[in-house]
């Protein structure tokens, strides 16, 4: 008899757990959709998932609502569809016979959006913690959580989850365990430097974490280190404070380091490396934010000849 379906579901999620080094979080989301898709074909076999099944699944996902009564987007619907293409690749691996990922298609997406901010911008929100009527020692820590951020374009679970010994301030430079447990290093600015000084050394509490919560609050392990939550609201209130129109987030200060970098001449690969992509197909949707320095380029190399001869004309 084969074995069910769900088994190997369980294998597989087993196997991004030890060999891949998948969260726990990318787990879940794995789990919820093999899942769905399996309460959408009823199948219990390996041998039943087809192409006919797999394209059925598509279309319903395309038609599916959510709770607002609103078609959920393209990107959510190929979570789905990855989700079962990374899972038939694993099949194959173990050369079981089924499907060919190669024959889920995934549905189509508009060109993702980076929003980002601008020196004059940027500015204002980096200064905003200094504006705002509150006690010093939350100034110094979002003033450092800002700093820290742009500087070394960290995801906002990366920066939360950084200890005080992850750190050497008499260097410019840590690791960072990004996602997949890949590790990278990420630089200091002097800026972000001088701010996580100021912070620490107003500290008086003996917690391992690099920010804290000061009201007083505990989380479930005991340890009062900042949330991801709290960090976003955090970000939009200086947003606010600075009179910024858009909608600002602490990944639009990792947007905002990653176009940063690109403005100023870094090479893609460098900034794949930097900001911690496994693929270089994600830094790529930074290269078209860069249209300003293409129109340089254009105004200094395009119909050189006719413009020297011009000069000339004028001598």
């Amino acid at each position: 008899m084969p074995m069910e379906i769900k088994n190997y579901i369980n294998d597989f999620l087993e196997y991004l757990e030890l060999e891949k080094g998948c969260s726990q979080l990318t787990i879940r989301n794995y789990s919820f959709y093999l899942n769905r898709f399996l309460e959408f074909t009823g199948i219990e076999k390996i041998k039943d998932i087809n192409y006919d099944l797999t394209r059925k699944f598509r279309l319903w996902l395309s038609r599916k609502k959510n709770k607002a009564g609103d078609s959920i987007s393209s990107k959510t619907q190929n979570y789905h569809l990855i989700a079962l293409r990374v899972f038939l690749k694993y099949l194959a691996k173990r050369d079981i016979k089924t499907l060919s990922p190669a024959k889920i298609e995934l549905a189509k997406t508009e060109d993702r959006h980076i929003n980002f901010l601008e020196g004059k911008e940027l500015k204002r929100l980096l200064q905003a913690p200094l504006k705002a009527d509150q006690k010093e020692i939350i100034t110094l820590r979002d003033k450092s959580i800002l700093e820290l951020l742009f500087s070394t374009g960290l995801r906002v679970s990366e920066a939360c989850n950084l200890k005080k010994e992850d750190i050497n301030l008499d260097k410019n430079e840590f690791a960072v365990k990004g996602k997949g447990k890949r590790w990278r290093v990420v630089f200091l600015s002097s800026k972000a430097k001088e701010w996580l000084k100021k912070y620490l050394k107003k500290r008086k509490d003996l917690d391992p974490c690099l920010f804290v919560r000061h009201d007083g609050a505990r989380k479930k392990n005991n340890d009062i280190g900042i949330s991801p939550r709290s960090v976003q609201r955090l970000v939009k209130k200086y947003a606010k404070i600075a009179g910024l129109t858009k909608s600002v987030s602490p990944h639009t200060l990792r947007h905002s380091y990653g176009t940063d970098l690109l403005m100023g001449g870094a090479d893609i690969r460098s900034v794949q490396e930097l900001l911690g992509h496994k693929n270089i197909t994600t830094t790529q949707i930074y290269t078209h934010i860069t249209d300003k320095r293409l129109k340089e380029v254009y105004d200094s190399f395009h119909d050189k000849s006719r413009k020297n001869n011009k000069e000339k004309d004028k001598e």
